[in-house]
């Protein structure tokens, strides 16, 4: 069923239909109308990648991915099901999983930095228009010339703030930067932290080679992101999350070429939630990511609902396509569904189109990619059951995995170390005990030359001369003359009593 080249995805008319590991990093996509069976679908592929030493990482959207840690259990259905594929070897099996959490409640804390985030990603997130993501860019240039590290949302806050105040001397470089404008994002601030994003910010941040591991024997670990929580109070940071994650893999892992297998294959769940309404820049920066990366040894696999969910630009880069069944009861759909049908290579031996609204559940048309990465004719196939469990673990039995993680106590306690908002608050305080400085400076001044115009006529300040400081300097400048001389002796002789 896995030999080290291929795996069985199902089988049609007694058949196997196989993927072929090195075309693992040819990308995919898995699509269906809800409760055909995508979800099963996704649980064979990881763990098929898996036990070809693969490591995966994958989003539980639903809560029912979980069970891939567990063995599956005996099912009369499922005996049918084997035995119209050609399965041998088919065992029940668990997966070695390790389980994070946006929230640090179902599994490990998965932060990452503002920094790392970048002014792009966070401005869509945020929702920000034009003019607002230009302030952004900027925000992240002055903080990197200044050396001012943008860890966490209070990081990016003061930042701002301290834009705001300094406006006119920025403007000359970076153009305006209106009151605001800084203050629409300031109130975005609120709504991101409402949704997560104070957690979701910060340090430890995430080191990608903690999601690349194989176990013991060889297996690669299935990384699963626990999202009902997160899709639940913000899509937007799990799909922007995840898209920094595969920027990320772009930009640090090395070139590969085409491997025998991938370095590590990426499920994209509720892939909708990436493109839309999002800006073109974005998009083209997605589209470069999917077409680049595979270089990489990345695989990347959407599962959506409808493939119109996803741009025409990447739908070209995607090699497998497992469509589940479409429902087609308006002309939009029937339009869709016929579309879909084209871009299969067609079998003489059924109508694509008509194939794609009879599909039962765990049943889907499937094109995958000869050794030449040539699309194969499209296949009318029964997915083969999962060897790990249907469904979600219990409490105790995800509690007992966690307790056991390799990297248990490495991101739950949060790291907040020296950063733009403390450099700042440091800068504010030095600028505010120097004003303090001059302010007293200026008093005492004021106070010391009031003193000297009531009461030091004589003697003077030390910035105004009095009358006896005028009076010695005066006869200083006589002295060297004649009659200074005499008018010294005389004052002189009468002091000592002298000749009169």
């Amino acid at each position: 069923m896995i030999d080290g080249q291929r795996f069985l995805l199902g089988g049609a008319d007694g058949a196997g239909v196989y993927q072929l590991a090195a075309m693992g990093n040819r990308h995919g996509l898995v699509t269906g109308a809800t409760g055909t069976g995508k979800t099963i679908t996704l649980q064979v592929l990881a763990e098929s990648f898996s036990r070809m030493g693969v490591p995966v990482f994958a989003a539980d959207i639903k809560g029912d991915l979980s069970g891939i840690a567990a063995p599956g259990n005996p099912h009369p259905k499922i005996d049918e099901r084997l035995a119209l594929m050609p399965a041998e070897g088919f065992a029940f099996e668990g997966n070695p999983t390790v389980f994070w959490d946006v929230f640090g409640v179902s599994g490990h804390p998965l932060r990452t930095s503002v920094s790392e985030m970048g002014p792009l990603l966070l401005s869509t997130l945020m929702e920000l228009n034009e003019t607002q993501t230009g302030i952004m860019y900027a925000c992240f240039r002055i903080a990197d010339e200044q050396g001012l590290l943008l860890l966490d949302l209070k990081d990016l806050r003061a930042m701002l703030a301290f834009m705001a105040e300094n406006a006119s001397e920025l403007r000359g470089t970076f153009g305006n930067i209106s009151p605001a404008s800084v203050g629409a994002i300031q109130r975005q601030f609120l709504v991101l932290e409402e949704q997560g994003g104070d957690v979701f910010f910060g340090e430890p941040a995430l080191a990608l080679a903690d999601l690349m591991h194989t176990d013991f024997s060889g297996r690669g670990v299935i990384s699963l992101l626990d999202a009902a929580g997160l899709m639940a109070r913000s899509p937007k940071i799990y799909a922007t999350f995840l898209l920094w994650l595969l920027s990320e893999l772009f930009e640090q892992l090395p070139e590969v070429g085409n491997p025998e297998r991938p370095s590590l294959v990426f499920f994209f769940d509720e892939a909708h939630l990436l493109f839309d309404n999002a800006p073109k820049a974005l998009v083209d920066k997605i589209e470069q990511v999917v077409r680049l990366i595979r270089s990489k040894g990345v695989g990347v696999y959407f599962v959506t609902q409808s493939p119109a969910d996803i741009p025409d630009e990447v739908l070209g880069q995607l090699g497998l396509k497992i469509q589940h069944a479409l429902r087609a009861y308006t002309p939009k759909e029937q339009k869709t569904v016929r579309s879909v049908a084209e871009s299969f290579r067609a079998n003489p031996a059924f109508d694509t189109a008509a194939a794609i609204t009879e599909l039962g559940t765990g049943e889907a048309l499937v094109s995958v990619l000869d050794a030449k990465g040539r699309p194969g004719v499209v296949e009318r196939v029964l997915v083969r059951p999962p060897q790990s469990r249907i469904g979600p673990l219990t409490e105790p039995e995800r509690a007992q995995i966690l307790g056991r993680s390799p990297l248990k106590g490495r991101y739950e306690a949060m790291v907040d170390r020296e950063s733009a908002f403390e450099l700042l608050q440091a800068r504010a305080r030095t600028m505010a005990d120097q004003a303090r400085d001059r302010t007293e400076s200026a008093a005492r001044e004021k106070e010391e030359a009031a003193r000297g115009g009531a009461f030091d006529w004589l003697t003077g300040t030390s910035r105004r001369q009095g009358l006896g400081e005028a009076m010695v300097k005066s006869a200083a400048r006589t002295i060297g003359t004649q009659l200074g001389r005499q008018i010294l002796r005389g004052v002189l002789g009468s002091i000592f009593g002298g000749r009169k």
